[in-house]
């Protein structure tokens, strides 16, 4: 480049002066390619709106200015007489440099990616904002590692000593923490499946119900009506059955209320008396409306159902507790029987006693 650029003027012979010229003409290089990038590729994606290959056009401008200059700074120096030391060193501190810039340019244009996909991901997408976190952290490991293998790679230290150890220590590491891996990876199909979400009440296996405050990648925390948290390994969720109280079309949901009534009683007028009972409850949803179901023929009455609507799973148990009593003291008032189970005591004779 240095005789290209004595080809066009005419300066006297330094080789100082050659440097300076051949970094000042990489400088005018590297300007002319940014601008080039700015009115051509970034302008073109901003008119298409692609924001992702805005924001690459953009971050990349730096890094190629950047390695540009870098390779005029290496050839100038490669105009002195420096020591085999130096010659050596020189561009291994140089490439070393040019690759934490590009590395940067990768990280920061993975998480722009990542968190542009996830804010603007549609139903069942494996990226969203849940799995956010989980993504970014994954591809800025995976980043580090490879920056860091290039970086060995150019001073040249060998890395098959430094593989075969990782490999070694790895499968040690999975048979020891193989609990602790299976609720890492439970807690990456949680996340990416999304079966529930912070807020949502879920029942779980063992019966506990509760609402999720947390939702980790090694465990999920549930906070039940006692005011108790508990802590649920992922692999247990994950393998087991999740009722999630807060999911479906919206987030109301159907509570049951269970009454038997006698056989003399008229069924109708159970079925209206447990309707209006219904109606005079403040917390339940009149759309869907209150139902009533006959369900079976009991041991000692009619079994009834009363089906109601209720806005939130967290207020179930007040609801029911309302309508139970109502209709407690409503049968009561309309002389509506609830039987229950009588035992008829027969003594066939009395005990012989010694004063006979």
């Amino acid at each position: 480049m240095i005789e290209l650029i004595r080809s066009w003027i005419t300066l006297p012979e330094s080789l100082w002066l050659d440097a300076v010229l051949l970094i000042i003409a990489a400088v005018l290089i590297a300007f002319v390619v940014s601008q080039t990038i700015k009115w051509t590729l970034l302008w073109g994606a901003t008119a298409r709106q692609r924001p992702i290959l805005a924001f690459v056009f953009q971050a990349i401008r730096l890094p190629i200015s950047l390695s540009i200059v870098l390779l005029a700074i290496h050839q100038a120096i490669n105009l002195f007489a420096l020591s085999e030391f130096l010659i050596g060193l020189t561009p291994k501190i140089l490439q070393s440099i040019d690759i934490v810039i590009w590395g940067q340019f990768v990280f920061r244009s993975t998480r722009f990616a990542l968190k542009h996909l996830s804010v603007n991901a549609k139903e069942g997408a494996f990226i969203r904002v849940q799995t956010l976190p989980l993504f970014e952290n994954g591809a800025s490991v995976i980043i580090v590692l490879l920056a860091m293998y290039l970086l060995f790679i150019s001073w040249n230290i060998d890395m098959t000593a430094w593989l075969a150890s990782a490999g070694v220590i790895g499968i040690a590491v999975g048979f020891a923490a193989k609990d602790t891996i299976s609720n890492l990876l439970s807690g990456v199909f949680i996340l990416a499946d999304s079966p529930y979400k912070i807020g949502d009440y879920i029942v779980i296996d063992s019966g506990e119900r509760g609402m999720v405050t947390h939702i980790g990648l090694r465990s999920t925390r549930i906070l039940t009506r006692d005011d108790l948290e508990i802590n649920v390994p992922n692999a247990i969720i994950a393998n087991g059955k999740i009722i999630n109280e807060s999911s479906g079309r919206h987030i109301k949901s159907r509570t049951r209320v269970a009454v038997s009534v006698s056989y003399q009683t008229d069924i109708d007028r159970a079925k209206q008396a447990l309707l209006e009972i219904a109606a005079e409850e403040a917390e339940i949803c009149l759309d869907p409306e209150p139902r009533v179901r006959f369900r079976r023929f009991g041991a000692s009455g009619l079994d009834l159902e009363l089906l109601v609507w209720i806005d939130d799973p967290e207020i179930r148990g007040r609801v029911v507790d309302s309508l139970n009593t109502a209709i407690y003291k409503g049968f009561a008032e309309r002389d509506i029987e609830i039987p229950y189970s009588k035992h008829d005591v027969y003594i066939k004779s009395m005990p012989v006693t010694d004063s006979e």
